[in-house]
């Protein structure tokens, strides 16, 4: 799973996904993208899973991009724990999204199939999602 190899902060606030996203919100690298159309938080897992859905959609031919890094660290407390005694320990690291967000790009491989392993991406995450194109965008 991704998580980050060093963090200034080993526990941060959980913070608000208002507004829209400006940085990383056009298709950089490939022909066809991911798009965020809702915020929410992507765990390292579902980052995997869509990742592993895209290669295996695509045989493995075509280069997919990774637009998202988790570095956000999640923490919980132990169940059937009391209140208050500070706050938890890191469980997992989750990436915010907000909308606009471009989440994965693919380029080599045809305009029916790219469309189809990105919407079984899109499946797996907690958030709306739409297939774009560089062609849409120009």
């Amino acid at each position: 799973m991704l998580s980050p190899k060093k963090v200034k902060h080993r526990k941060v606030f959980k913070g608000r996904l208002r507004g829209k996203a400006q940085r990383g919100s056009s298709i950089s690298f490939g022909d066809f993208a991911l798009k965020a159309t809702t915020s929410g938080k992507m765990t390292a897992q579902q980052i995997e899973a869509a990742r592993v859905a895209i290669s295996r959609k695509i045989k493995r031919g075509g280069k997919v991009w990774i637009r998202v890094f988790p570095d956000k660290p999640v923490t919980k407390k132990p169940a059937e724990t009391r209140m208050g005694k500070g706050k938890g320990s890191p469980e997992f690291w989750v990436a915010p999204v907000k909308p606009g967000k471009i989440l994965y790009e693919l380029s080599g491989v045809e305009e029916e199939l790219a469309i189809r392993a990105l919407t079984l991406a899109g499946n797996k995450l907690p958030f709306r999602t739409k297939v774009i194109s560089k062609r849409e965008t120009l």
